[in-house]
C-alpha cells in the first residue's frame, strides 16, 4: 500500500530545540515498514498549530490526496492530535479523503473502519481539543503574569530596544527577559521624533519625508528601508514613553482585544511624557480628517485650495526647464491632456504674490483687523456667558441633591 507519512510540531521553537519530529518520523517509517507499505512522500510541519487547517504543508498534503487517481492511499500519522486537533474539522477533512479513497491512520491511537472507530476518534479529539484550550489557557495565564512582573514574552523586540537576559529562571533552563534600550536604534528614535516636531532646517515633515530623509541618511529600520506605515507607528506607540503592553493583539482574529485585558509592562523610556504627548497633539492636529495633507506638508502657498475657473478639477504645481519654472495646472489637463480644459498654466511666482497682496489689502486692513478683534471679542464673552450660566445651573442642581439628602 501507497502511504505518506504526515509529521508536525506546534512551534518553531520546538522544531528547532527538541527531537519531536525526527522521532515521529523516525516511528513512522518504522511502522510502514513492519507493515510492509510503501512511504510515497513525508510532510513536515514545523512550527504549526493544529487547531486550524491554515498550515501549508498540511493543504498540500490534502491537494495531493484529492488528486484524481490519489497520489497514496494512507495518510499515517503518531497520533490523531498531530493531523487535527478540532473534532468538527478532523471529521470535515476524513470524510474529505475518505471519498477519494484516502485513509487517516494513527500507529499510536488504531481505530477500526466501521461506526464504532469512527465515533473512537470523534472522542479522542475531543480530547485533544479540550487538552489545546487548557493549555492555552495556562499558558496565557502565565505570560500574562510575566508581563506585569515587567519581563518580555516576545521574540523580537520593537525597534529601539534589545531583549536581555536575567538572572531570573524561566522554563527549559532559559532565563526571564527584559527590555532594555539599545542605543544606537534609540537614537534613530529620537530623531525622528525631533524631526516631526521641529522640522528640518525650515521644512515641516511628516511622516512621508521623515522616512525619505532617514532612508537617504541610511538610517534604516534593521535593514529595510522607512515607510509612513513604519514613522507612523513609531511616532503614535506609547512604548517610546515607557508604556509597553502586552496581550494587546488578539493572534487568532488579529483584532485588537478590549483595553481592560491589555496588561501593561513598565519598561526604559526613549521618549519623555511631555515629548510624546507634544507629538500626539500635532499629529491629531494634521490629521487628514482636520487638515487635508497637502495643506500641511507642501511648501506650495495654494496646493489644495487652488481649483480650475473653467472644468472645476483642483490645479497642482507642475515644473519646467529641469524645475526652473513652477506653474499651476489643472490637474484634468495635466492628466488626461490638454483636450481634457482649455485652461492655461498660471505660473506659480505671480499667483502667490497676487493672491498674498490682496489678503494683504483686503482682509488683514486695519478697519477689518478692527472688525475682527470686536468680533472675537463678542465670541469670547458670549462662551464665558454661557459657561457662567451652566456652572450656576449646576451649583442649583447640586444644593436640590443636598437638600433631599
Amino acid at each position: 500500500m501507497h502511504v505518506a507519512l504526515y509529521a508536525r510540531v506546534s512551534t518553531t521553537r520546538q522544531a528547532d530545540n527538541d527531537l519531536s519530529i525526527p522521532d515521529q518520523l523516525r516511528q513512522l517509517r518504522e511502522w510502514a515498514a513492519a507493515n510492509g507499505h510503501l512511504v510515497i512522500q513525508e510532510y513536515v510541519e514545523p512550527g504549526a498549530s493544529a487547531t486550524d487547517d491554515k498550515r501549508p504543508v498540511f493543504q498540500q498534503m490534502i491537494s495531493d490526496a484529492m488528486m484524481k487517481p490519489a497520489a497514496f492511499e494512507v495518510i499515517v500519522i503518531h497520533s490523531l492530535s498531530r493531523f487535527f486537533r478540532d473534532g468538527i474539522e478532523f471529521g470535515v477533512y476524513e470524510r474529505k479523503l475518505a471519498k477519494n479513497k484516502v485513509k487517516v491512520v494513527s500507529i499510536t491511537q488504531p481505530t477500526s473502519d466501521d461506526a464504532g472507530g469512527e465515533m473512537m476518534r470523534r472522542i479522542i479529539c475531543m480530547f485533544d481539543e479540550h487538552q489545546s484550550k487548557e493549555i492555552s489557557k495556562h499558558v496565557s495565564r502565565s505570560m500574562k503574569e510575566n508581563a506585569r512582573q515587567g519581563f518580555f514574552n516576545g521574540a523580537k523586540p520593537p525597534f529601539g530596544y534589545q531583549s536581555v537576559a536575567t538572572e531570573q529562571s524561566a522554563s527549559r533552563g532559559r532565563s526571564k527577559k527584559k527590555l532594555a534600550i539599545d542605543e544606537g536604534e534609540a537614537s534613530i528614535v529620537r530623531q525622528v521624533y525631533d524631526l516631526y516636531q521641529n522640522g528640518f532646517e525650515g521644512r515641516v515633515m511628516g511622516c512621508k519625508e521623515i522616512g525619505k530623509h532617514l532612508t537617504s541618511q541610511n538610517l534604516l529600520m534593521r535593514g529595510c528601508a522607512w515607510n509612513v506605515h513604519k514613522t507612523h507607528k513609531l511616532l503614535s506607540d506609547t512604548l517610546y514613553m515607557g508604556d509597553y503592553y502586552f496581550n494587546v493583539i488578539d493572534s487568532k482574529t488579529g483584532q485588537k482585544r478590549p483595553p481592560e485585558e491589555w496588561v501593561k509592562t513598565t519598561i526604559p523610556a526613549i521618549i519623555d511624557a511631555a515629548t510624546f504627548e507634544r507629538v500626539r497633539l500635532k499629529r491629531e492636529s494634521r490629521a487628514p480628517g482636520v487638515v487635508p495633507p497637502r495643506r500641511v506638508s507642501s511648501p506650495t502657498l495654494l496646493t489644495g485650495l487652488l481649483r480650475c475657473g473653467v472644468c472645476d478639477h483642483a490645479m497642482t504645481l507642475v515644473t519646467g526647464k529641469s524645475g526652473k519654472y513652477k506653474y499651476y495646472k489643472c490637474t484634468s489637463r495635466h492628466s488626461q491632456g490638454n483636450h481634457a480644459c482649455t485652461s492655461g498654466n498660471l505660473p506659480m511666482e505671480k499667483l502667490d504674490e497676487l493672491v498674498l497682496s490682496q489678503l494683504s489689502e483686503q482682509v488683514f486692513s486695519p478697519d477689518r483687523l478692527k472688525i475682527m478683534m470686536e468680533e472675537l471679542r463678542k465670541r469670547i464673552q458670549s462662551s464665558e456667558n454661557g459657561q457662567q450660566e451652566q456652572i450656576g445651573k449646576l451649583n442649583s442642581q447640586m444644593r436640590d441633591v443636598e437638600k433631599r439628602q
